[in-house]
């Protein structure tokens, strides 16, 4: 995994949302698995993936056409600190401090932190919840005090 992603170029994303809008078109199937055939060449080998493999195309695809740069990662993956960090988009100092004061779950392998990705991402979106509901209870107080803006 690395820390700077490339953002899908204007030519890129436009060939995603066009492939994106094909296989949207050609997916009114439900089945369990989706045969795809390479085009282009005479007898294309037929491919079956599983259903679940090809929604998560059509989600890198998704994010690709609006311009987003898109990284998978297992699950099960061991974070460092500045991945974490980064995933979080806070300083590395930051996150240490998070883990010591046992704010997030961590190993240490020697002297290094390691973070589990499952577990930063459920303090992710725990702290994205808080933030929401933080934001809304600003907008009612606001609308309350009559402030327009």
């Amino acid at each position: 995994m690395t820390a700077l992603l490339d953002l899908p170029t204007p030519q890129i994303a436009d060939e995603a949302q066009k492939a994106l809008r094909e296989f949207r078109r050609a997916d009114a199937t439900s089945d369990a698995h989706v045969r795809l055939m390479e085009s282009g060449t005479e007898g294309g080998e037929v491919v079956t993936v599983p259903r679940a493999a090809f929604d998560l195309f059509l989600e890198v695809l998704g994010q690709m056409a609006n311009g987003n740069a898109v990284t998978i990662v297992p699950v099960h993956a061991e974070l460092t600190t500045q991945q974490a960090a980064d995933l979080l988009n806070v300083s590395r100092p930051h996150l240490v401090s998070l883990l010591e004061a046992g704010m997030l779950p961590y190993r240490k392998v020697g002297t290094h932190r390691r973070i589990l990705f499952a577990d930063l991402s459920v303090y992710k979106r725990a702290q994205d919840a808080s933030s929401r509901e933080a934001v809304a209870e600003l907008s009612r107080q606001a609308q309350e005090l009559g402030l327009d803006y």
